[in-house]
This record gives C-alpha cells, structure tokens and sequence, in this order.
C-alpha cells in the first residue's frame, strides 16, 4: 500500500529511524531529518543493553534522602555541576515528587508497556537489514556485594516480579562459574534470561538508517527550526534556509525536542540527565554479557572489540564540557569488578539523555494540531525502547489501534491550556 502524504520524521536516532522505518513499511514516503545524521547523540553513546527490565524510573522512595549524600561522595555516581543547580530546580521539585512507592509502581508500569518485549521488537525491525547483524541475544546479570545489598533492592525487585519477570539468583560461587572474571567481592548475582545486547550501537542505527534509504527513504541533515502550520494543519518544516513540504511532522528529537514542543504548546518539564560511558578497547578479558554492577550503577557491557562501561547520572545542562571525575570513578570501578583488566587504549563519550519529570515517554498526537506526533523523552530507555516507539507512532500516524493503552504517554498531560496539570497521573 502507497499513502500520498508526506511524513517529516525530525531526529534520527533509535526512536527516529525505527519510525522512519515502519512508516515506510506501511507505504508513506518518509524524509528522515536530523541536524547530524544518524546516531550522532545517545543512539551512539548508550551502554548497548536491551534491558527489558529496565522499568523502575530513578525516583524510587528514598531517593529525596538519599541524593544529598551521594552528590556530596566522589565514589558516588551522581554529579551536578552546581551552577546549574538555579536552573534545574524547577525541573527537579516535580522530579521528585514522584519520588514515593505509589507513583514509582505506577511509573514502572508504563515504561514496562514499551520495554518488555524489546529483543523480539530489535529482531523484527532489523529482519532483512545488515542492521540484524549486530543484535546479540543475551542474559543480563545484575552483580551485588553480597545478598544484604540484593535485599537492599526489594522495592525494585518486587516491582519486576509484578510486571511478570523472572530470574536466577547466585551466590558467589554459582556467579564465578558463570564468568569468573568478575571479583569474588561481587558476592551475589540476579541473571534473567530472554534480553540481549547491541554489539555496536551506532553502527546499528547507521545501518538501519542505510536500509531506510536503500529502500526508497530521504535523509536531510540539516537543524529543524520549526515545523510550519496552515490554517492548524502541517505543512512542512523550516530546516536551516530551507522548506521540506510535509503532511505529518513526527517529532522524535531526544532533549533537543523540547524547544519545538513549547512552540507546538507543550511546555515539558524535561532535563537532560548527562549520561557517560568509556570504551576499553582490546581487553584483556571480556565478560560473558552485560552486567549491571549495581553498588556503581554502571553496566558493563561487551561489545565489537572493546568493553563499553556506562552509566553515571550528571546535571549541568547542554552546553558544559563533559566532567573528568565521572570518566575517573568508572575506571576505578571497573577495576574493583575485574581486577587485573587491561586495556589497549580508551575512547571517552558524554552525550544527553531526555528527562521528563515524570520519567514517561511521551508518545502520541500532539493535541490542537492535526498531523504532528511525539515520540521522544525515554530518559534511559531510548535503545531499549526505540522499535517499540516506532511500532506504536507509525500504528498511531495511520489510524491503527495499537494493543497497548497510550494514555499515560500522552502528550496531552503537557497541553499549555491549563486544562490537564504538568504532573497528572493519566493511565492508573
């Protein structure tokens, strides 16, 4: 089937191109626009691992307690550059009210509607790509201290046994056997089976992002400046000096999505969470899957030729230099997880990661304007979730009823006409 009408697809990472995609499996002709190219931001820099169990957002209850102290620890991974702090803190005061038992269940939820099933989903968007060939099924292992500090961790446990997750626990030895090059202090681990991992994420995007246009597809590198409106519907989009004529503008941006959102009347209260990761090329061991060393809140994760270790939370905005003491507590990390690790040479990453406040994507038709969607703000779930997101818009862009409820997704929750609240709890 062939639509006459034009999509502008505007960012072209993960959730961007998977868009892109299955918009043009569906029979639209679709122009791809990002101010870079392909996987230039987070689809580039992220740790590489389809962690459908990633669903408990960060502000889980405690978590009001508990960052004072680890911003004030250099040991800790968390980091603000503290002029910033003016700035963030409006953001920041709706991040954490959302910082209790009851909202964190119902946060969960909703990530865990676009996560779950992201092997299967990675699989079929990649089917008959040369994109297929870097998508590695695997376990993902979270290593603890000890069985005190998995215990620790119930509320966010109990919460993925809800949402019908399942899993191994290990002790050391049981650990050890599995792969012995992590330390004997990493004393307890959780393996659950059926996730798997991106052996090189950017060349992942860049080859589905070849098939897209192999298959037909336009790519326009170029800065979106605002998407044009006639008589309230799409018309095209401002791209540099340049006019791309469009029916439908899909907004799937990451952080940089906020500036044409507040320009379509959605002011979202979003950050961007600075996200690290360093690349140890040749090491000189490799683990057998990702393992999230939980007590750093980092994931080590194997990739083509190198390790890739990421992780580190970071508030300083976008436009700072990236910060040298996150890079340094990585090493050091590493090397209490592996001790004896060597490494050929390291390559260094910072890239931003989109926050709303209430930790949900926003995924859907932007409300008051016929033909513009959202897909963006996925926080630390953009390569998990991104064939997922893609699936959903391009179901939504032509009219389908997706099996899942989109309504805590909704861009509507973020309408500037006062008539839904910033934070209101749609989808309970």
């Amino acid at each position: 089937m062939t639509h006459t009408k034009k999509v502008a697809v505007i960012g072209a990472g993960i959730v961007g191109v998977a868009t892109a995609i299955w918009l043009q499996r569906d029979g639209y002709q679709v122009t791809l626009i990002d101010k870079q190219g392909p996987a230039a931001g987070t689809s580039f820099g992220n740790g590489g691992v389809l962690a459908s169990c990633a669903a408990v957002p960060v502000t889980g209850p405690g978590l009001i307690r508990k960052a004072p102290r680890m911003l004030l620890d250099p040991a800790q991974p968390l980091f603000l550059k503290w002029r910033y702090l003016p700035r963030l803190l409006p953001w920041l005061t709706r991040y954490l009210r959302h910082a209790n038992a009851a909202d964190t269940r119902r946060i969960a939820k909703a990530i865990a509607g676009v996560t779950t099933d992201s092997l299967a989903e990675h699989q079929s968007l990649a089917d008959g790509t040369i994109a297929a060939r870097w998508i590695i099924p695997s376990d993902y292992i979270y290593a603890y201290k000890d069985q005190a500090a998995f215990a620790a961790d119930s509320f966010a446990w109990d919460i993925r046994q809800a949402l019908g997750f399942r899993w191994d626990l290990w002790d050391s030895a049981a650990f050890s056997a599995y792969d012995p090059v992590f330390s004997p202090d990493l004393g307890f681990a959780v393996c659950m089976g059926n996730h798997g991992r991106i052996a090189d994420p950017g060349a992942y995007v860049k080859d589905l992002a070849r098939h897209f246009e192999r298959q037909g597809g336009t790519l326009h590198i170029g800065a979106v400046t605002d998407i044009l409106r006639t008589a309230g519907d799409v018309s095209g989009v401002q791209v540099d000096g340049t006019v791309i004529p469009c029916d439908i503008a899909v907004l799937t941006a990451g952080v940089w999505s906020k500036t044409l959102a507040a320009a379509l009347g959605l002011h979202i209260p979003m950050e961007t969470e600075r996200g690290y990761h360093l690349d140890l090329w040749a090491p000189s061991v490799m683990p057998k899957a990702p393992v999230m060393i939980a007590g750093g809140k980092f994931v080590a994760t194997p990739m083509d030729g190198r390790l890739r270790l990421a992780g580190i939370v970071e508030f300083g905005g976008l436009d700072a230099a990236p910060s040298r003491p996150p890079f340094a507590l990585l090493k050091r990390n590493i090397r209490k997880a592996i001790p004896g690790l060597t490494w050929d040479h390291a390559t260094e990453w910072m890239g931003h990661r989109p926050a709303p406040a209430d930790s949900i994507p926003v995924i859907g038709e932007v409300p008051g304007i016929k033909g513009v969607y959202a897909g963006f703000g996925h926080h630390h779930i953009g390569l998990t979730s991104g064939p997922k997101t893609g699936r959903l818009l391009a179901q939504i862009v032509a009219g389908k009823k997706p099996n899942l409820d989109l309504s805590a997704y909704s861009p509507a929750r973020y309408a500037s006409d006062g008539q839904q609240d910033p934070d209101v709890k749609l989808g309970d």
